[in-house]
């Protein structure tokens, strides 16, 4: 029964999850951590800092691990975890797959209609929205501590700031900036 509810949440999740992999993150932690209750939200904060870190879309390697979490903590089981991370990455991928093969002559073929233009145009602020709806989610006090902590609440914000300015104005390389961040918290926290 879980690796169907499993399969049909992720289904769900690749079906509406527009603005890709950091879009669809919102949707998985509603999913995952409030709705089914299969992870805390630390273990989902857990798996997008190994989704990030790891080759290939966020979203993606994020279903792969959410599925092996989910099912390893109600099995235990290590092979049933590997079964429930492949549901998780073939349900998420599905929709999308089966949609772009149907739909992508008839897209070519009608993109310059004005219909087209206005449902993509429509979907550009809802693409903005989920991406600052995952953003505003992992803001929470497994990422940033706690003011009742505040040495790792400071240190935190000045490792996020830092590398905020770091990657817009000062056009550090993100990659770089990561391991720098990754230092500066292994040293200062």
């Amino acid at each position: 029964m879980l690796f169907l509810t499993l399969f049909l949440t992720f289904f769900m999740i690749g079906l509406f999850g527009f603005g890709g992999g950091y879009g669809m993150l919102s949707l998985i932690q509603t999913e995952v951590v409030h709705n089914h209750h299969w992870m805390t939200s630390a273990e989902f904060t857990n798996i997008v800092a190994v989704s990030q870190m790891t080759p290939g879309p966020i979203g993606i390697n994020s279903a792969t691990y959410c599925g092996y979490t989910a099912v390893h903590n109600a099995y235990g089981s290590m092979l049933f975890g590997i079964l429930g991370s492949l549901t998780a990455t073939f349900a998420l991928i599905l929709p999308s797959f089966v949609l772009m093969i149907l739909i992508s002559r008839t897209l070519i073929k009608y993109m310059d209609r004005p219909g087209v233009q206005s449902a993509f145009a429509g979907l550009r602020p809802a693409v903005v929205g989920l991406l600052g709806a995952a953003t505003l989610l992992l803001c929470n006090g497994e990422n940033f501590s706690t003011p009742d902590n505040p040495w790792n609440f400071y240190i935190s914000l000045f490792i996020f700031l830092a590398s905020l300015i770091g990657v817009l104005i000062v056009k550090v390389n993100p990659v770089k900036m990561i391991l720098y961040a990754a230092f500066a918290g292994l040293v200062l926290l």
